[in-house]
Formats: C-alpha cells, sequence, structure tokens
C-alpha cells in the first residue's frame, strides 16, 4: 500500500472493532501502529497487522511511521490524547464525543488550527448514508424549505454492560454526550443551519444507573426550523419496531428477544459487568469482528418535514411523501460499515475535500450537548452560542 495514510490507533476498544472492516478494506489507509494499556490487546494487533504495538503514547505519537491517528479512547481521555497528536504533527480522527467539556473542545479546535492538521470528529449517524442523501434532498430545495425534524430512538443503552465512567456525567457518561451527540449531529446534518436554542429536559429515573438515561428536546434554527428530539435507553420500548426491526448497526433483530438487555445485567456483579464490555473489544481470544451488516446503519425513527414533503428516513432509503404522491429511493446496501467517515478523513488528509465534521462541527454539537443539559437544569432556554461567546470570555 505505497503511499496509503498511514494511520496509528490509540485505544484498540469497541469503536475500533466497529470501525476496523472499512479500515481494512480501504487501500488509501495502512493499519501501521496501535497503542492500548491491553497488552494482549497490542500483541493480536501487532501480529494481525505486522506492525509495531507501541508501549506508550508518546511512542507512537512521534513515530516516523505514523501520519494520522483514530483516537477511539474513553471520552475523558479524548481531549490530552487529540492535543498531543495535533502537536505532534498527526491528523486525528476521534470518536464521539469530540471531549467531555466545552472548553477541551475548544481546546482541540485551536490545536488542530494552530497545527495545520485535519481534525474529523466521528464516526456519528450524522456520517450514514441515508442521512446523506435526505441532507441533500433538503438542500436541493426540491421539496421547499425545511420545516421541521421530528427524531425518537427507544433503546436498552443504560442497561448493556457499562465501564463506572460510562455511568458518571462527570465523566461524560449517560446518554447526553454519548447519545443525543449523535441525534444532534444528525439534525444538523438534515437542516444545515446554525442551532439558536435549545430547551430541554433530560432525566435519571434508575438509582442504579446513576446518570441521565433519557431526555426530550426542542432545537431550533436560525432560519426558523425546528426539531424535537427524544431519546430513552432505558430498555423499555424499541423503537426499532418503527424501522422494521433493524438494530443501529444495521444488522436484523429478533423482537422476541424483548428484555434480554434486563434480564442479563441483573445476573452481572460489578466486575462481571466489566469483564462483560472487555468481550466485546479488540484482543479478547474469542472475539472476531463481526460480518457486515445488510443494512446502513441508524439511529431511529426520523422524518423531515418541508413544504411540499416529509422525508421518512430508513435502514434501507428514503420514503417520500408529497403532496399528491409517495415515492421509496432505495440505497443501496452498504459495502462495508462506517466506510463514510474514512472516506471523509481519508479525503481531507489527502487534501481532496474538505470534511463536514471538523473540529468546529464537534465543538458546535458538543456546545449543544451542553446547552441540552443545561437547559434541563435550569428550566430556560439555552442558546448553545451564548456558550460558546461566554467560554472565549474566559482567561
Amino acid at each position: 500500500m505505497a503511499n496509503a495514510l498511514r494511520l496509528g490507533i490509540i485505544g484498540l476498544g469497541r469503536g475500533f472493532m466497529l470501525t476496523l472492516p472499512a479500515l481494512k478494506a480501504d487501500s488509501r489507509v495502512a493499519l501501521a501502529g496501535a497503542f492500548d494499556l491491553r497488552r494482549e490487546a497490542r500483541e493480536r494487533f501487532a501480529d494481525e497487522f505486522g506492525a509495531p504495538a507501541f508501549d506508550t503514547l508518546d511512542a507512537l505519537l512521534y513515530s516516523p511511521v505514523i501520519d494520522a491517528v483514530y483516537i477511539a479512547t474513553p471520552h475523558e481521555l479524548h481531549a490530552e490524547q487529540a492535543i498531543a497528536a495535533l502537536r505532534a504533527g498527526k491528523h486525528v480522527l476521534v470518536e464521539k464525543p469530540m471531549a467531555t467539556t466545552l472548553a477541551d473542545c475548544a481546546r482541540i479546535e485551536r490545536a488542530a488550527a494552530d497545527a495545520g492538521k485535519v481534525l474529523v470528529v466521528g464516526p456519528s449517524h450524522g456520517f450514514d448514508a441515508p442521512v446523506q442523501a435526505a441532507a441533500q434532498l433538503v438542500a436541493s430545495g426540491r421539496f421547499g424549505a425545511v420545516r421541521m425534524v421530528t427524531a425518537l430512538n427507544f433503546t436498552d443503552f443504560m442497561f448493556r454492560p457499562r465501564r463506572p465512567e460510562e455511568l458518571d456525567s462527570a465523566r461524560g457518561g449517560g446518554v447526553v454526550y454519548s447519545q443525543a451527540a449523535h441525534q444532534i449531529d444528525v439534525v444538523r446534518r438534515l437542516v444545515g443551519q446554525p442551532v439558536s436554542s435549545v430547551r430541554a429536559v433530560a432525566a435519571n429515573w434508575d438509582s442504579s444507573r446513576p446518570s441521565e438515561g433519557a431526555y426530550t428536546a426542542l432545537v431550533t434554527f436560525e432560519a426558523g426550523a425546528a426539531a424535537s428530539l427524544t431519546y430513552s435507553g432505558y430498555a423499555h420500548y424499541d423503537s426499532d419496531e418503527l424501522v422494521g426491526w433493524i438494530a443501529e448497526l444495521g444488522y436484523d433483530k429478533d423482537p422476541d428477544r424483548y428484555g434480554e438487555a434486563r434480564k442479563r445485567l441483573a445476573t452481572l456483579s460489578s466486575q462481571d459487568e466489566i469483564e462483560a464490555k472487555l468481550k466485546r473489544t479488540y484482543g479478547v481470544p474469542a472475539v472476531a469482528a463481526d460480518t457486515p451488516a445488510p443494512h446502513h446503519e441508524h439511529f431511529g425513527f426520523i422524518i423531515v418535514s418541508c413544504d411540499r414533503a416529509d422525508l421518512k428516513l430508513s435502514p434501507k432509503g428514503l420514503s417520500i411523501y408529497g403532496d399528491t404522491e409517495r415515492d421509496f429511493q432505495p440505497i443501496e446496501p452498504p459495502a462495508l460499515p462506517r466506510k463514510e467517515v474514512i472516506d471523509e478523513f481519508v479525503g481531507g488528509c489527502l487534501g481532496i475535500r474538505r470534511p463536514i465534521h471538523d473540529g468546529r462541527w464537534g465543538l458546535d454539537t458538543m456546545a449543544c450537548c451542553v446547552a441540552l443539559l443545561e437547559s434541563s437544569r435550569r428550566n430556560t432556554d439555552v442558546a448553545p452560542n451564548q456558550l460558546l461567546d461566554t467560554l472565549s470570555e474566559k482567561p
């Protein structure tokens, strides 16, 4: 793979596992090294890819065989690792959320600008092919102005095996930073306008899972459009029913397995839960990469309302409900999961295209997430731009 982008992996966890098929299949990318705290993961990487597995982060960042890095570590580590990578002269793809505070997101964006390097925040569901197709239709003006987006997702997120920090809001846990970041990215991509305000209620309804597990929000945009966002991770209703029983990652789902997450979690001790989480990461001998999904990834039920049509997104394509006719525009099944994020990142690094989901995009999405939480705490509308203005005023 001569002239390929030599990519270093920081964090060989579940995020890396999900993105790995697209990385392996892309001739523009060479997996050139990795760093992880787990020795077994490093050894497996070295064996599988014939590339160095570094014992320290600095060793990877300052290696001459690395051009760019993919950061797929726990949320609270993103800021320092991304900034260190940018200062070491590496392009950066960092998983969402960009960081766990607005100030840290701003620091990452400044570091990318100072270094003159590409920064992309993702994967997020804003990259999904049906979202991109719908966004292009909206931007074309074919159906008039966009007026409203309805987005809802009911999952078992809070009852999947979790590390302690994933249930600690102060460390980026709960559904807002992990899941609202997806939903906000999606509606921002669809509407194509700056967000003007957020009004929300976020709550924790179960003391055994001590972080926000649900929210509902009204997001307004500068040109007048609005989006209603609802998310629950409490493992009751499953909104995959509304998209043909296709799971978030694009696999067909068996509705008869209802309640499985809660039942399984009830059998696990705290240590068992941590170990169950680890079993889905790279380097565990019994775990191989999942077979490719037959459908596109998605983030729940989404309808975009324009002047002359409603557009319903699905993992198979777009349903268009016009004034007098309805139509379905199929989207070819994905050749590989998450290919879109690799296209955007590699294209940016090679100077072929300017990334959409860059540092400013990630910062603005994080501002919306913080506004959601602040609105819930203060019981009032919160303007994300005002949060950013306040941040810029700090010494």
